[in-house]
C-alpha cells in the first residue's frame, strides 16, 4: 500500500511539474509575441534572471543577489539617445586625461549586451526547488561582465556623501550623511539584471579614484561560505570603510530572498568616529513566469559608537496595493532614545531630513486618509502579489521643512544597452597598460572570462568561465590531497573592532606593489 501511495504521489507530482513546465513556456511565447518589433534592451530579463545548465557539481554561489537590484520603474531615457550616446561615446578612449589632471574614465564598454529573451529559467529551477542556491551553475549569458568584487565597489559611488560628513561638525548632520550613504549604496544597484560573476577563491580587485577621493581593495577570501571581504580608505586620510558580505540565499519557489550576512564599518578619522551597520533584505519576485521585480525590507540599524546616537530606517515592504514600495523611512535617536531628525524617501531615489514632530504629524495624517480611502473598497486577497505593484507615484512627496540629502544619479544614455550599468560601473573593468603594469595577477580585470564577454565573445566567455571553475575545483582538491589550508593573502579572521562579531579585517601592505606568491587562479 505504502509503495502504491508513493507511485501516486510521484506521478502526480510529474503531471504537475510538466504543467507548470508547460504554462511557463507558453506565457514566455506569449510575452516575446507581444514585444516583439521592440528593441530587447528596452525588456532587460524580465521574465527571467538565469538557467543553469552543468554537467558538473556547482561550487559557484549566487553571491550576486546581495547587492543586485531591479527596475520597477520604466527608463526615463529617450531611445534615439541611446544610439547617438554610444556613438559619441566611443569616440572617447580610456586613460584620457582632463584639463585638471584627472583621468578620464571610459563611458561605454567595447560591446552591447545580448538578448537575453531567448533563455528560459525553468528547466533548471524546477530541479532546485528546496536545494542550497550556492550549488547552481548559470550559463553566462544570465551575467554581467564584473565580477561581485567589482559590485561591491558601487558602494564607493556616492563617496561625496562620506566626504561631507567629515566636513560636518555636528554629530546629527554627519549621521544623515552616513544614512544616506548606506541608503545610496543599495540604490547604486537599481535596475541592474545580470548577475556578476562570482569570484574565484584568491581573486582581488582595486580601484583607485583620484577624482572621487578614495582607493579600494577587495578579495574573495572563502569559496564555501562565499565571502568577499574589502578595504577602502580616503585619500586624504579622512575615512576608512571596510566590510565582508556574505549572503545567505533562500528560494522560495516563487520568489528568491538574500539576507545579508556580515557588517558594514565606517570609520571617521578626523572625528574619531565609528558607524556599523547592515544592509537591507533583497527580494526577488516571479523568477519563475512573469515579469521580475524587487524589493527590498528590513530595518537597517546604523550606530555610533563613540556618540551612541542610532540611526534605525524601516526599508518597507511593497504590501498589497504597492503604496510603500521603494520607500524607506526611520529617525535619528540619541542614546537615550530620544529622536534627533526623520529620515524618509525611496531607496530608487532620494532621502530626505525633516524636523520628527513635522513627519509624525504627516504619517498620521497619511494613515487616516488611507484608511478613509480603504473604508469604500473591499479588501480582497491577501497573499503575495504576482505582478509588481504600481506605487501611487513615482517621486516622493515632500514634507515642507524637509532638507534633501542624497538624489540618484541619472543614468548615462546608453545605459540600457550596457547592462544598465551607471557612469561609474562602466569604468570599473577597463585596463590600460599602465595599470596592467602594476596590478596583481589575481586582479579580475585579467579574468579571461568577464574580459570576452565584455568584448562581446559569448561563446568564449562560457568556455573560459567552465575552464576557470573546472580549475578552482582541481585546485582544492589538490589542497584536499596534501592537507594544505588555503591562506588568504590581504585579510585575516578576527573580531570587528566596534561589535565583537567574527569579521574580515586587513591586513595591510598591499599598496607596496610588492606581489609574490600569488596564486595562479586564470
Amino acid at each position: 500500500v505504502r509503495n502504491l501511495k508513493l507511485e501516486h504521489e510521484q506521478e502526480k507530482n510529474k503531471i504537475l511539474s510538466e504543467a507548470l513546465e508547460t504554462l511557463a513556456t507558453e506565457h514566455h511565447e506569449l510575452e516575446q509575441s507581444l514585444v516583439k518589433g521592440s528593441p530587447p534592451l528596452s525588456i532587460i530579463s524580465e521574465e527571467q534572471f538565469y538557467d543553469a545548465v552543468s554537467d558538473s557539481e556547482s561550487e559557484k554561489s549566487l553571491s550576486g543577489f546581495e547587492t543586485t537590484a531591479y527596475s520597477l520603474e520604466d527608463s526615463m531615457d529617450s531611445k534615439d539617445t541611446i544610439t547617438s550616446g554610444m556613438s559619441e561615446e566611443k569616440v572617447c578612449g580610456s586613460g584620457e586625461s582632463l584639463s585638471n589632471g584627472i583621468k578620464k574614465h571610459r563611458t561605454s564598454l567595447p560591446s552591447p549586451m545580448f538578448s537575453r529573451n531567448d533563455f528560459s529559467i525553468w528547466s533548471i529551477l524546477r530541479k532546485c526547488i528546496g536545494m542550497e542556491l550556492s550549488k547552481i551553475t548559470m550559463p553566462v549569458i544570465f551575467n554581467e561582465p564584473l565580477s561581485f568584487l567589482q559590485r561591491l565597489t558601487e558602494y564607493m559611488e556616492h563617496t561625496y556623501l562620506i566626504h561631507k560628513a567629515s566636513s560636518l561638525s555636528s554629530t546629527t548632520e554627519r549621521m544623515q550623511c552616513v544614512a544616506a550613504f548606506a541608503v545610496s549604496a543599495v540604490a547604486s544597484q537599481w535596475e541592474r539584471t545580470g548577475k556578476p560573476f562570482n569570484p574565484l577563491l584568491g581573486e582581488t580587485y582595486e580601484l583607485i579614484r583620484d577624482d572621487l577621493g578614495f582607493r579600494l581593495l577587495s578579495e574573495q577570501v572563502s569559496h564555501h561560505p562565499p565571502i568577499s571581504a574589502f578595504y577602502a580608505e580616503g585619500l586624504n586620510n579622512d575615512f576608512v570603510f571596510h566590510g565582508s558580505i556574505y549572503p545567505k540565499l533562500k528560494f522560495w519557489g516563487k520568489s528568491v530572498e538574500a539576507e545579508p550576512k556580515g557588517t558594514m564599518t565606517l570609520e571617521l578619522l578626523e572625528h574619531n568616529e565609528a558607524y556599523t551597520w547592515t544592509n537591507p533584505t533583497c527580494c526577488v519576485h516571479n523568477i519563475i513566469v512573469g515579469k521580475l521585480w524587487i524589493e527590498q525590507y528590513g530595518n537597517v540599524e546604523i550606530t555610533n559608537h563613540k556618540t551612541g546616537e542610532k540611526c534605525i530606517l524601516s526599508f518597507k515592504p511593497c504590501g498589497l496595493f504597492g503604496k510603500e514600495l521603494h520607500k524607506v523611512e526611520g529617525y535619528i535617536q540619541d542614546k537615550s532614545k530620544k529622536k534627533l531628525c526623520a529620515l524618509y524617501g525611496k531607496w530608487t531615489e532620494c532621502l530626505y531630513s525633516v524636523d520628527p514632530a513635522t513627519f509624525d504629524a504627516y504619517k498620521k495624517l497619511d494613515k487616516k486618509n488611507t484608511e478613509e480611502k480603504k473604508s469604500g473598497k473591499q479588501v480582497g486577497n491577501t497573499e503575495e502579489p504576482d505582478e509588481m505593484p504600481l506605487p501611487d507615484s513615482e517621486s516622493v512627496y515632500v514634507i515642507p521643512g524637509s532638507i534633501l540629502l542624497w538624489k540618484i544619479t541619472p543614468r548615462p544614455p546608453n545605459s540600457a544597452q550596457m547592462y544598465n550599468f551607471t557612469s561609474f560601473a562602466m569604468a570599473l573593468n577597463e585596463l590600460d597598460k599602465e595599470m596592467e603594469s602594476v596590478i596583481p595577477k589575481t586582479d579580475c580585470r585579467l579574468r579571461p572570462d568577464i574580459r570576452a564577454m565584455e568584448n562581446g565573445e559569448i561563446d568564449l566567455a562560457s568556455e573560459e568561465k567552465k575552464r576557470l571553475e573546472e580549475k578552482q575545483r582541481t585546485a582544492r582538491k589538490n589542497r584536499s590531497k596534501s592537507e594544505e589550508d588555503w591562506k588568504t593573502r590581504w585579510f585575516h579572521q578576527g573580531p570587528n573592532p566596534y561589535t565583537g562579531t567574527q569579521d574580515w579585517l586587513y591586513s595591510g601592505n598591499y599598496w607596496d606593489r610588492n606581489y609574490f606568491n600569488l596564486p595562479d587562479i586564470y
